[in-house]
């Protein structure tokens, strides 16, 4: 109920702003510049992915004049999603997630002259740019914080769907919790859902009856009831894609900022100022902004810790 109230609002809010159109108003759309999207299965209200798309369109809006329109995809429905925003002719569209590639694959096959963006995959084919983030770098931030805070000497690691870009997360975050703690233990789970939010309260609940006193979660919706748990527990957590403090201001120390929103506005400037799209795979990470942490909130830092996580965030590959 309450990520349907939140859909609700937020597309109330889309519509009443003109950011985006209706079908019956998909004419408007050939007036001005335009992107279409197709957000993931998890759909807005997610406090995370899906939403940070939503803002990055938002700001293109209001900065640049350049309208939007989204689609979820309904059961899967991803193919059928992306036939629509083409049939609103607009000028780029854009896949957010592994799951919409198969799809975005296909169109791009059957529509050459059409221009495309698929994130977190990626595709051979020349009219789509694939953009990818590099997590493990802003994930490395987050294991740093909780192996140098830790009093229990363990913490937890929750992922969503066990495939790469997840795994990424994980990656950087043991990396970053063994440099700043050598002793600490991280315990590991994939839940195979981004979307059941009570099935990540249980999984948190379970890390931290086995000790872990940090929980971060990269599992989307699901990653919510995770924060929500480790508040009720009262131990701490890191949000992850967006700034998720808001969701449990008593647990979530920081977030890793994936900055979806960031890329998209810069596609948008790029299709304003009406520069080539060549297909090209590009990859963001600490040096390109496209990952970092949200401010650090609940716990202070000692000199000493600040200045070891600062040097970390100008690591460069």
């Amino acid at each position: 109920m309450r990520k349907f109230l939140i859909f609700s609002v937020l597309t109330c809010t889309l519509l009443a702003l003109a950011g985006c159109s209706t079908k019956g108003e998909a004419s408007t759309l050939t007036e001005k510049t335009s992107i279409g999207l197709l957000v993931t299965k998890n759909g807005l209200g997610d406090d995370s992915f899906s939403d940070s798309a939503i803002r990055g369109l938002q700001k293109a809006r209001d900065e640049l004049g350049i309208l939007f329109d989204y689609r979820e995809p309904v059961e899967g429905e991803f193919t059928k999603s992306i036939q629509e925003l083409i049939d609103q002719d607009h000028d780029l569209i854009v896949g957010l997630g592994y799951n919409s590639q198969k799809a975005i694959d296909e169109m791009a096959k059957k529509h050459p002259d059409q221009k495309f963006i698929l994130i977190d995959a990626v595709s051979e084919h020349k009219n789509v740019t694939s953009i990818t983030f590099k997590e493990d770098e802003g994930s490395y931030l987050i294991g740093l914080i909780a192996g140098m805070r830790t009093k229990s000497n363990t913490v937890g690691f929750i992922g969503g769907e066990q495939i790469k870009v997840v795994e990424n997360f994980e990656k950087g975050f043991r990396e970053g919790v063994k440099e700043a703690n050598p002793d600490a233990e991280v315990l590991a789970e994939y839940i195979g859902t981004f979307q059941d939010d009570e099935k990540g309260a249980k999984t948190a609940q379970k890390q931290i009856e086995n000790g872990a006193d940090f929980i971060f979660p990269a599992a989307g919706f699901a990653g919510v009831g995770a924060l929500k748990e480790a508040q009720r527990q009262g131990e701490y957590a890191f949000g992850v894609d967006s700034d998720q403090f808001f969701l449990a201001e008593e647990a979530v120390v920081t977030s890793m900022l994936k900055r979806v929103d960031t890329a998209l506005f810069n596609m948008a400037k790029k299709l304003k100022e009406e520069e080539s799209f060549s297909g090209e795979h590009i990859q963001l990470g600490l040096k390109q902004d496209g990952v970092g942490l949200a401010p650090i909130r609940i716990i202070d830092l000692t000199s000493e810790e600040s200045t070891k996580l600062e040097q970390a965030k100008g690591k460069e590959d």
